[in-house]
């Protein structure tokens, strides 16, 4: 795996023996960002809904991205020349195999970039930690990330939700984007709401069409509201 930068870190943050989390802290003591993955079939929008966080959320917050290519550096290059943060806060992992290895089987590229990005620019809030696209099973390892988001886009298919798996059924929030090609594409969106209730259970569903003006909203609250919670160690 390939960073856009070498690595030089200090000791490794632990991971907590009864949660299989990192530990909450950082080495000076400060609580360290909230990581929030973001996973997904290819083409869903996820670096959509990456860029559409961060221009929300940039003004009142201290915000980093990590994103997830097997052999180039497209998202985060397109991230930059967007100029959702400044460039600096975008980096870039190479995983060089199926998207899945880097998020859920072998972390470390990861959480070296995420503790690199908290080493250099200083206190954050939030690191988005996006993976490359994946198929319905992609799950991130709970030692790489607090959180984690699936999306999922209508013009893939109405019966998406009900087909179940892991990014599906367990993701904290999942998120159906691309509503706005519903008429287009014939997708029944009360349906899909009804399939992802079955599947997911009491767990969160956002509908979302980032081409609206404020189409993020219901993604950005939720993440709002999951570091209200990160920074009282409700969510620890």
């Amino acid at each position: 795996m390939h960073l856009d930068h070498p690595v030089t870190l200090p000791e490794r943050h632990t991971h907590s023996a009864d949660s299989g989390r990192p530990d909450a802290l950082r080495p000076d003591g400060r609580r360290r960002a909230l990581r929030v993955g973001l996973g997904g079939p290819v083409g869903s929008g996820k670096t959509a809904t990456v860029a559409a966080l961060c221009r929300a959320l940039r003004d009142t917050l201290s915000i980093a991205v990590v994103t997830n290519d097997i052999y180039t550096r497209e998202d985060a290059e397109f991230l930059r020349r967007e100029a959702v943060l400044p460039p600096e806060r975008i980096t870039a992992v190479e995983t060089g195999a199926c998207p899945h290895t880097a998020i859920r089987d072998d972390i470390s590229a990861n959480l070296e970039a995420a503790e690199q990005l908290e080493q250099d620019l200083g206190a954050l809030d939030l690191i988005l930690i996006e993976s490359g696209g994946d198929n319905l099973t992609a799950t991130f390892s709970r030692g790489l990330v607090d959180t984690q988001v699936f999306v999922i886009d209508v013009a893939s298919g109405d019966d998406i939700p009900r087909k179940g798996g892991p990014g599906i059924t367990t993701a904290d929030l999942l998120v159906i984007n691309k509503t706005d090609l519903a008429p287009y594409v014939g997708a029944d969106l009360a349906g899909m709401a009804v399939d992802a209730e079955k599947q997911r259970g009491s767990l969160p569903v956002a509908f979302t069409s980032l081409t609206s003006a404020d189409g993020i909203r219901p993604v950005a609250d939720w993440v709002t509201a999951r570091l209200a919670a990160w920074r009282t160690g409700a969510a620890a």
